[in-house]
């Protein structure tokens, strides 16, 4: 089988471009910088022939080639297959995120439709949580169950669950942690044992949590989804997705999907991540020591039931969330019951002053507050959603970096009305 014949060669090979990472004969760099540095500066190396600091954005669709010969020898025929500034934001985001090699897409759905295609043939079956993104829930039940693809949606807060799943047809255990938007834990060392074990690639959607706070390829997965449209743009600007491999043999596979279904990012959107990823780590420190102040203050007021934020002591996996989140950091996103059920919730959302904005997306600068029941998990089935605890007044919130005490006095104003 495809699947099991990746996992089976599969062995971890550095890419050159990773250990060129600081390397233009005029630099001189200290060994062992931080993680913060690295976002800077990582796999990426002022320009060739001007030296330019700024990758310059490559807006040409074809690559003149020398002879026939000499086909490819610089690297690039057409940016459908590769493009320099997106090929350099894809090894930026692949060094970032400890892999072999990525792909970089549209968007994050398109990220996750290319794992699902790379791996997973008619007859298949993936084991998935049951807590997800909407649009990976819905493009699993209405694009790909009619492929003669198989789900199951288990609830993977307990790995035995997940191994209970598994069948002999099983090709892909597809994991989300923290989960959008019921922000449940998933025991990633655990689930990758198992996986290993059946010979199974294990895929994590880490959007939430980021490189920053989890990188699922350090926890044994085989792949990465991130959307690069949350906290590595950061600015609610542009649209973007990548898929991460751990192998050569997986980077290969992602890398002719991307080619054959045309999915790759436009270099202006690449070189502008380029840039705002750089501030991922002052954003996601920003963002969660105000989520830690604004979730505390939420679970303490009497008209809010219940506050779930994975720093706070009483999130039910604190202790799974302590060790799979680096640096004490739990990132930015959290939710809320309020007093008086869902048209209290929705009164809320409705009449809550700036600076939050009710919108989708998340992981921005600008704090966001979220009808996830209408928006972001609308195309879950309502059963499944409530299942989940969705509810239609569910509250998802996404802090920004403005002044948290600003965000806690209109959220207490809005909450004092109900």
């Amino acid at each position: 089988m495809l699947v099991r014949t990746f996992l089976n060669t599969a062995h971890r090979i550095p890419r050159n471009s990773f250990l060129r990472q600081f390397s233009t004969k005029s630099d001189n760099w200290i060994a062992d910088v931080s993680f913060d540095t690295h976002l800077v500066h990582g796999g990426v190396c002022p320009d060739e022939k001007s030296g330019a600091i700024l990758t310059p954005v490559h807006l040409s669709t074809t690559f003149v080639q020398e002879s026939v010969d000499k086909y490819l020898d610089k690297g690039y025929s057409y940016s459908r297959t590769n493009n320099p500034t997106v090929t350099m934001l894809e090894e930026k985001v692949s060094f970032i995120e400890n892999g072999h090699g990525a792909i970089c897409v549209g968007t994050g759905m398109s990220a996750t439709s290319s794992c699902i295609n790379a791996f997973m043939k008619a007859g298949d079956h993936c084991v998935i949580t049951n807590c997800s993104y909407g649009g990976t829930n819905r493009i699993c039940r209405e694009q790909f169950t009619p492929f003669d693809m198989e789900f199951s949606f288990v609830d993977f807060t307990d790995p035995a669950n997940v191994e209970a799943a598994i069948k002999p047809n099983t090709t892909l255990i597809f994991s989300e942690t923290p989960t959008n938007p019921t922000l449940t834990i998933a025991d990633l060392d655990a689930i990758s044992s198992i996986a290993k074990k059946h010979g199974i690639i294990h895929v994590c959607d880490s959007t939430f949590a980021t490189p920053y706070i989890c990188r699922p390829l350090d926890h044994g997965c085989d792949l990465t989804i991130q959307s690069l449209t949350k906290y590595y743009d950061g600015h609610n600007i542009g649209l973007g997705g990548a898929l991460v491999a751990s192998t050569p043999e997986l980077y290969d596979r992602i890398k002719l999907v991307q080619n054959m279904h045309g999915n790759i990012m436009s270099p202006m959107t690449a070189y502008m991540m380029l840039q705002t990823m750089k501030t991922m780590g002052l954003r996601i420190k920003r963002q969660s020591d105000s989520a830690m102040k604004i979730a505390t203050f939420l679970e303490g007021h009497s008209n809010v039931e219940r506050c779930v934020y994975p720093g706070l002591a009483s999130h039910p996996q604190k202790a799974l969330a302590d060790r799979m989140h680096r640096n004490g950091l739990h990132g930015g996103m959290l939710w809320f019951d309020v007093v008086g059920g869902d048209q209290a919730a929705i009164k809320l959302m409705d009449s809550i002053k700036r600076p939050w904005t009710l919108c989708e997306n998340l992981g921005a600068t600008e704090s966001i507050i979220t009808a996830c029941a209408v928006m972001t998990h609308a195309n879950m089935l309502r059963e499944d959603r409530l299942k989940v605890g969705i509810t239609d007044g569910f509250i998802r919130i996404s802090v920004g970096i403005e002044d948290p005490d600003d965000l806690i006095r209109a959220l207490d104003e809005a909450l004092n009305t109900l």
